[in-house]
């Protein structure tokens, strides 16, 4: 294959964690692809101790001398899984609240939080919009009480918001036509 056709290629040789970290032309690493596949490995490992976890009571609840060998092999195995498992979630930085472990603790759903969550922004969001409103109506109030005491200055005013708001969109306009590097965007006019 020609090495121009390639799509992605090793950047870095291994990441911090060891895995093979890949770039494709676009210049994007797969990094997210990393941590997913990580992930992965976390949940199989899970499913794997609770596997290992439900044979070891069945092995307990119906324990004979004999069984002895079948039992400590079975330990042993738990105990390889969970070695696995931590290191396995070393490589996942993932951070769970607080919150979530306990309502899991009280046999509660987890989505109970985030459902909680939500209503407090939305809360917080009325709040705040019940200020800007007022603070809106004050603003007109005071420019109706300021017209008919002082008419002249209050058009200055609105002609120097005008002015400075013209000012505002000039340079919001400008700055979008500048490059991250500084250079200024170029129209092509063919």
């Amino acid at each position: 294959m020609d090495p121009e056709q390639n799509t992605s290629g090793v950047i870095g040789g291994s990441g911090s964690n060891g895995t093979m970290r890949y770039q494709t032309n676009d210049g994007t690493a797969t990094a997210a692809d990393d941590t997913k596949e990580n992930l992965t490995q976390v949940v199989n490992s899970i499913e794997k101790t609770l596997g290992l976890l439900h044979q070891l009571e069945k092995t307990v609840t119906s324990f004979t001398p004999a069984s002895q060998l079948h039992l400590l092999q079975r330990l042993n195995t738990l105990v390889m899984e969970l070695d696995s498992m931590t290191k396995l979630s070393e490589k996942c930085n993932i951070q769970v609240p607080i919150e979530v472990l306990n309502l899991i603790d009280n046999g509660k759903n987890p989505d109970e939080f985030t459902k909680d969550v939500l209503s407090s922004c939305i809360a917080r969001n009325q709040v705040t919009k019940g200020k800007t409103d007022a603070f809106k109506d004050l603003r007109k109030h005071i420019l109706e009480e300021l017209e008919q005491t002082f008419p002249d200055e209050v058009d200055m005013y609105r002609e120097i918001r005008a002015t400075s708001a013209a000012e505002a969109k000039r340079l919001a306009a400008q700055s979008q036509s500048v490059l991250p590097n500084g250079d200024a965007k170029v129209k092509n006019e063919l």
